[in-house]
């Protein structure tokens, strides 16, 4: 049975309500801590105005970081298939002696 759940989520001093999944919730709340953290350090450190320039940038970082670790996990990837190649040429060398 998927369990529904009605939770409020609050980002830039608005609240959104929302029906997830049971085990969505603890993910989105996080992730709305996450972003109203950033919103504040954006605030903090540059002479923002528009909320809507703040929510872009986050929305630019988070984006941005996801990115970076798919970049790095298909380098991580490719490192890997060739280690493993360089194995498998070492045991089939070995293997024909």
């Amino acid at each position: 049975m998927d369990e529904k759940l009605k939770i409020k989520i609050s980002i830039a001093d608005r609240v959104y309500p929302l029906t997830v999944d049971f085990a969505q919730e603890e993910g989105l709340r996080s992730a709305s801590k996450k972003i109203d953290t950033m919103i504040k350090q954006f605030e903090e450190n540059y002479a923002v105005r528009d909320k809507q320039d703040v929510l872009a940038m986050c929305a630019l970082q988070f984006a941005s970081q996801t990115e970076q670790k798919q970049i790095d996990n298909t380098l991580d990837g490719e490192a890997t298939i060739e280690r493993i190649k360089k194995i498998n040429s070492i045991l089939d060398q070995y293997l024909d002696k």
